[in-house]
């Protein structure tokens, strides 16, 4: 897991190394499909001129777009493509943007009134999804809910998330899966540092936060942490690193501004390498996923299970009206893997990056471990029910996903038809982004954006929570299309953030007085990943019947 990071720096440098070549090609097919598309792009600007006729509103602000191939040039020449967006924005002093690339629409949104705009106002006319190579191979054509577009079976699929596997019965129902991951991390972390308690021990938090995810999600649809033996300390073995890094690394390309996204003539050149990755990725997950998957099925059609354990349980259970299967082997796999890939991201980011803020701001995590102890005490671990009265440690949490979301922008939101946001023209089939980068630094919304300053979510009566209804950042979407699995990813990231700050003191390694905060130079990660030192702060007898009821589950 540790290894994801650089995996995916090494997949980008290939990609900038080949970027002036591809920027050649790019050039010669434009002329090539500059020919093949000037029939249909000048009908194309017939229809938009009648239209244009039937509306007073202008396009949001811009630059001017090439014939046929829009900015595609500019993008290539300025990657990270989010990075490029966000400048183009701050330099046109605007909170909404159209950049055209080949003959897409592509609709940037910084400003949190303009978003509730579109996901409140007008939810229904940006409902649908974009057709892309990436998301079409991640879910196996369109079998799944996140990537997939209105219809039947997007439909299909949401009902099955919302009433049978993600309801709150079926959270309370896995409790014990999850209260079991939360016990192996303490255990886990607890061996890095356990020869020298008093000097404490370094650990890689990104590995362990993202294993704890990893766990977490492999338990409530597998009902296994590993995939292979694991390691004797908790830890992950070789099986579940691939796996992970497999999933983060699809995560990055999913949405990645690739090429052929945007001039689909050229899906198959791969010119910029995107879809080796991505299918490499995939068949990794799918070498993991599709065997259990299988052998689950098969005990279930000859008799040998009849007892829902776990989410694919589930699945593989649900009937239609006719006592048949409802669901096809296909779409099991294409959800299951939707499902893990949604889990794993967020609250390991979160985490990882609240621990940083709050070594270089010790106050900070003084106050939050003062709480935990207040609550909880040192004689037990946090459980999920003390989380009601964690207050102060649930606005640590928001604030990490305010100000460091693990994506720049949300899953784009496509127009279904021609309307108008903020009195200006959104097309038909646009694509729109709103950015989770930009809405949670403004600094017309947020005071010192910045800064990571819990303080700034409490008040005196209202529960603190990790969902931001009113779009000044996103945790978890909302909406037509919001994330249904807000139970399980609340509870995950709270009792990852909970048990890292009640199980152990944390600071920078020896020798360094603070962490390191710069970003990744092609995400919004840490560009290194967190290594901290940590002690532990609980009795030793705690850690040590931990680890034996661990040894012996």
């Amino acid at each position: 897991m540790e290894n994801g990071t650089a995996i995916i720096f090494s997949h980008f440098l290939a990609r900038e190394h080949g970027t002036s070549m591809t920027y050649l090609i790019l050039i010669l097919i434009m002329i090539i499909s500059f020919l093949i598309h000037l029939v249909s792009f000048q009908a194309l600007n017939v229809r938009g001129s009648g239209k244009s006729n039937r509306h007073q509103f202008q396009l949001p602000p811009g630059p001017k777009p090439w014939p046929v191939i829009g900015c595609l040039p500019q993008m290539l020449r300025n990657r990270p493509t989010f990075a490029w967006i966000h400048q183009l924005m701050k330099d046109m002093n605007t909170e909404i943007a159209c950049i055209r690339l080949g003959s897409i629409h592509v609709i940037p949104v910084t400003c949190p009134n303009i978003a509730r705009e579109i996901l409140k106002s007008q939810d229904e006319a940006f409902s649908s999804r974009p057709d892309f190579m990436s998301s079409t191979l991640v879910s196996r054509g369109y079998l799944a809910t996140t990537l997939s577009p209105p219809g039947d079976q997007w439909k299909k699929m949401r009902k099955i998330l919302v009433t049978s596997c993600l309801s709150p019965a079926k959270h309370r129902l896995f409790y014990r899966k999850r209260l079991e991951v939360a016990d192996n991390l303490v255990s886990y972390l607890y061996s890095q540092c356990k020869d020298n308690p008093e000097k404490g021990g370094l650990v890689n938090v990104r590995l362990a936060t993202q294993h704890y995810c990893g766990n977490v999600i492999r338990k409530i649809v597998f009902n296994k942490r590993n995939f292979g033996k694991g390691m004797k300390d908790g830890g992950p073995g070789i099986e579940e690193k691939e796996h992970i890094d497999a999933l983060f690394t699809i995560l990055f390309y999913v949405f990645s501004f690739c090429i052929s996204d945007y001039m689909p003539s050229l899906i198959g050149l791969d010119l910029e390498g995107h879809e080796k990755v991505l299918k490499e990725n995939t068949d990794i997950v799918n070498k993991y996923h599709d065997p259990i998957i299988q052998e689950r099925i098969r005990q279930w059609r000859n008799g040998m299970k009849d007892q829902e354990e776990d989410l694919l349980d589930i699945l593989i259970a649900l009937k239609d009206n006719n006592g048949n299967p409802l669901l096809s082997i296909e779409e099991i796999k294409a959800q299951i893997t939707e499902i893990v890939l949604a889990s794993v991201d967020n609250p390991s980011n979160a985490a990882e990056w609240a621990i940083a803020e709050m070594i270089n701001q010790p106050k900070i995590m003084k106050k939050a471990v003062e709480e935990l102890d207040s609550v909880v005490g040192s004689e037990r671990l946090v459980q999920e029910s003390d989380f009601s009265k964690l207050q102060y440690v649930k606005a640590c949490a928001r604030e990490a996903f305010r100000l460091h979301p693990m994506q720049p922008f949300n899953v784009p939101h496509v127009s279904t038809m021609d309307t108008t946001i903020a009195n200006y023209f959104i097309p038909k089939g646009s694509h729109v982004l709103l950015s989770r980068m930009r809405l949670g630094r403004n600094s017309k919304v947020w005071d010192e954006p910045h800064k990571y300053r819990p303080e700034r979510h409490l008040s005196n009566s209202d529960d603190v929570l990790l969902i931001e209804p009113e779009l000044r950042f996103i945790s978890f979407s909302t909406g037509r299309r919001g994330c249904i699995g807000v139970n399980l990813g609340t509870s995950m990231t709270i009792m990852l953030f909970a048990r890292l700050l009640q199980g152990f003191n944390w600071s920078a390694p020896p020798g360094k007085s603070a962490v390191d905060l710069n970003e990744s130079k092609i995400g919004l990660t840490l560009a290194q990943p967190l290594v901290a030192l940590a002690k532990p702060r609980l009795p030793q007898a705690l850690y040590q019947e931990l680890t034996s009821c661990i040894n012996h589950s």
